[in-house]
């Protein structure tokens, strides 16, 4: 089976760098185009990147020339994944969808449209069904496909399981960690020792994204799920992990603490189903142990693309729970890149 051929925009950062080791040797995509700012288009990768990670920079990758983030310079790529910054992202992948280019970005822009799909691949894959219409109702040439707020992502996923109760409103608090604002994100001096109870646009996006993503596809559109989240998003001083702290509420009596503990932990949905390469073959690990979760041990469940869960409890009409996953990886690269595979399986076997 011939590779697709992948452009990766804003390949240098935190995130693309984490697309790039989840491309290399990938079944399905040949990581073929790598893309940068202006002022290091030309140079090699290894020469302009910052590396961060553990690993070597993949030997196929670290010759590759970067070239501008433009429809011009990408020209040969079948699909385009962006980790490009929300501030350039909006304008450099309109342009790119509009020559023909199908995108799929983990960049904000775009992300509450009703017509382009914000999807975790386990929560909502069924909302690819608007790409059908996307195409005509905007007269593009390519599709845009979006990925989440990497803790809406992560909040979601456990969301998903639960939503066979009658819930009347979600009560959310985060501790999220300093890689969720970038590499240069929060200044040293600002976060250490210290914990900042406000994180710009943060609440708002994982309450809106949530419901979002939860709701209905119906003739082209996604329409929200009516519920009541509340978010309280904080940042701590920790390098890679996004917590929540889960309240749900709900109409009617809900089930003992191991009945709930079974039934999240058994969630499972299409990629797994289809096997796909980046699809953790568990998505939510159940920790029973009182001080589980915690990101110094439970950030990279198969890889970082499984959630953890612990201190399930329930009383009458509420289910508590604290949640943690990989920001870095379930809440963006990983996802991108499963998102990617479920597309490909989808639009190979429904001419989308």
């Amino acid at each position: 089976m011939d590779k697709i051929r992948v452009a990766l925009l804003g390949s240098t950062g935190m995130v693309g760098q984490k697309m790039v080791l989840l491309l290399h040797k990938h079944p399905y995509f040949e990581l073929s185009i790598v893309s940068a700012s202006n002022e290091n288009a030309g140079k090699k990768y290894e020469e302009a990147v910052k590396w961060i990670e553990s690993s070597e920079i993949p030997e196929s990758v670290a010759e590759m020339k970067l070239v501008k983030a433009r429809a011009e310079d990408i020209k040969g790529a079948e699909l385009v994944l962006s980790a490009l910054p929300n501030e350039v992202a909006e304008k450099v992948e309109l342009d790119m969808v509009r020559e023909g280019f199908n995108v799929i970005s983990n960049a904000s822009p775009f992300r509450e449209e009703k017509d382009i799909p914000l999807i975790n691949p386990e929560v909502n894959w069924d909302h690819l069904k608007v790409l059908r219409k996307q195409r005509e109702r905007r007269g593009w040439k390519g599709l845009l496909i979006k990925n989440p707020n990497c803790t809406a992502a992560i909040l979601t996923l456990t969301f998903k399981p639960l939503m066979g109760l009658k819930i009347k409103q979600l009560i959310v608090t985060t501790l999220q960690s300093v890689s969720g604002a970038g590499y240069q994100g929060v200044p040293f001096m600002k976060i250490q020792d210290n914990i900042i109870p406000f994180i710009k646009n943060e609440e708002e996006k994982v309450e809106n994204e949530s419901r979002k993503m939860l709701g209905k596809e119906k003739n082209g559109i996604i329409e929200p799920e009516e519920l009541i989240i509340n978010a309280t998003t904080t940042r701590v001083p920790v390098k890679v992990g996004h917590m929540g702290i889960v309240n749900v509420f709900t109409e009617e009596e809900v089930k003992k603490e191991e009945e709930l503990s079974e039934s999240i932990g058994k969630f499972k949905s299409l990629p797994q189903e289809l096997k796909l390469p980046t699809a953790p073959k568990k998505p939510i690990y159940i920790f029973k142990e009182k001080d589980r979760p915690q990101p110094m041990l439970d950030s990279n469940l198969e890889g970082g693309m499984a959630v953890a869960v612990g201190r399930i409890s329930s009383k009458g009409r509420t289910v508590r729970y604290v949640v943690l996953g990989n920001n870095l990886v379930r809440g963006a690269a990983g996802i991108t890149v499963l998102t990617a595979e479920l597309f490909k399986n989808i639009y190979e076997n429904t001419n989308l």
